[in-house]
């Protein structure tokens, strides 16, 4: 029997801590009736084996119609990632590992990473001011890059 197989799933990811997030993040577990999981046969290695069983997950989510997801819903819409089809649909595809039972522990990991990270508010940004030697430097560069310039120009007569 593959060792593998014994194994149990790994722990979820600890939840970040509740300062970071501007959004109350579901957890997936609240999340468990609008999961569409399904077997998939997945690539890679593997042998004879990878061809007769379905060891990768497609976990499927509908951001419209998760009642769960209200709050997130216009942060998850606004990411920018492949994975969030134009109608809405999250599709997180998981076959890192050869067994079924971790690749669902995969999938539902990286969805739970996904609504953290929709739900922490941007960095603020702190509008800075360029020293007095930069601005310096920079008129420096411009006075002379003006003087190569007018160097190029016309040859004027020397009657």
């Amino acid at each position: 029997m593959p060792p593998d197989s014994l194994a149990p799933a790994p722990p979820p990811a600890p939840a970040p801590p509740a300062a970071e997030l501007e959004l109350n993040s579901p957890r997936v577990e609240s999340l468990s009736g609008d999961i569409e999981m399904t077997a998939i046969r997945s690539g890679g290695p593997g042998g004879q084996h990878v061809n007769k069983v379905a060891t990768a997950i497609q976990l499927r989510l509908d951001i419209h119609a998760c009642a769960a997801l209200e709050p997130l819903r216009d942060a998850l819409l606004a990411l920018k990632d492949r994975r969030i089809s134009a109608d809405g649909i999250l599709t997180i595809k998981a076959q890192r590992f050869r067994s079924q039972e971790k690749n669902r522990a995969d999938a539902l990991e990286r969805l739970q990473a996904l609504l953290d990270s929709a739900a922490r508010r941007p960095a603020r940004r702190i509008p800075t001011r360029p020293s007095r030697a930069a601005k310096r430097k920079r008129l420096d560069n411009k006075e002379r890059r003006g003087a190569l310039k007018r160097l190029r120009g016309k040859v004027g007569d020397a009657d």
